[in-house]
């Protein structure tokens, strides 16, 4: 009598991993991108440690304008690890980074971009790592450390998220868009960012207030909002984020603020900006 014989279960599918919009791109721009990956899970895994133990604050520029040691360890690990793979590459970071380089290449740090977020507990705090070559910011890292998710992009070769395509969202009409904006920790410059926002209020849908530049220009790159704008940020704060929603199709634009220091930070897809400054000009945000 034949033995009896068991069907084999059917294999699974191979699941092809997504194709990288950066392929094509030029090699040391991918061993960059790889780099500053790399970097970003390593500081994101201190944030994740950091929550189970106490934290040490001090603050900034201003009782509001938090920094803890998880900001500092970060950043340390960052710059180490640079120094050792790249030497001769250019450093700006938020907690005191700074180095001159001879290569062409600066990389523009924030080790913990959200530390109010992180240290109430509040689920919106990154790792923010941007490259610049000769000048022009190339690559754009940004870890969500509150929810693990990773957007990368390379400047003209498209952005992703988990390695998923990201694109702005095609908005064109102002009163029907969602809008991030983010506000001072000077608290005079506040309420004058709150008088403009109650006027940006009644012009569109809503308002969104996540507390991390860097998250809000990745959130108008894979569509969570319309547009974005800010004031009263430094280099860190926009640079990666700012690569990744050019990468995804937004436009995003340096004007001058009407009050506060530096230009304003303003992203949107490219047919809702024009509108967007506009608005942001009649209500007083923009010179």
């Amino acid at each position: 009598m034949a033995a009896k014989r068991h069907a084999l279960p059917e294999p699974e599918p191979v699941r092809p991993t997504p194709a990288r919009p950066w392929a094509g791109a030029p090699i040391h721009l991918q061993e960059l991108l790889a780099l500053a990956t790399d970097l970003a899970a390593a500081a994101g895994r201190i944030h994740v440690e950091g929550m189970t133990r106490a934290l040490r604050i001090e603050t900034k520029s201003s009782p509001t304008d938090l920094v803890s040691q998880i900001d500092k360890e970060s950043e340390r690990l960052i710059v180490e690890r640079l120094r050792e793979a790249r030497p001769d590459d250019a450093l700006l970071g938020e907690e005191g980074a700074l180095g001159e380089g001879t290569s062409g290449v600066r990389w523009v740090i924030d080790p913990l971009d959200g530390t109010t977020n992180y240290i109430y507990g509040y689920p919106a705090h990154a790792v923010s790592i941007a490259v610049e070559v000769e000048g022009q910011p190339q690559i754009g890292v940004v870890l969500d450390s509150s929810s693990g998710r990773l957007y990368r992009a390379i400047s003209g070769f498209g952005a992703v998220c988990d390695d998923e395509p990201i694109h702005v969202r095609e908005q064109p009409d102002l009163t029907t868009a969602l809008v991030a904006t983010g506000f001072s920790y000077e608290a005079a410059q506040r309420e004058r960012q709150g008088a403009v926002a109650a006027q940006v209020l009644g012009r569109i849908r809503d308002i969104r207030r996540g507390g991390t530049a860097a998250l809000d220009l990745c959130h108008v790159a894979a569509g969570h909002v319309d547009a974005y704008w800010e004031l009263d940020l430094s280099p860190w704060d926009y640079a990666a984020g700012s690569v990744i929603a050019r990468a995804a199709g937004a436009d995003v634009a340096f004007p001058r603020a009407a009050h506060g220091h530096g230009p304003a930070v303003v992203a949107a897809h490219p047919a809702l900006l024009p509108a967007f400054l506009e608005l942001l000009r009649e209500t007083g945000a923009l010179a």
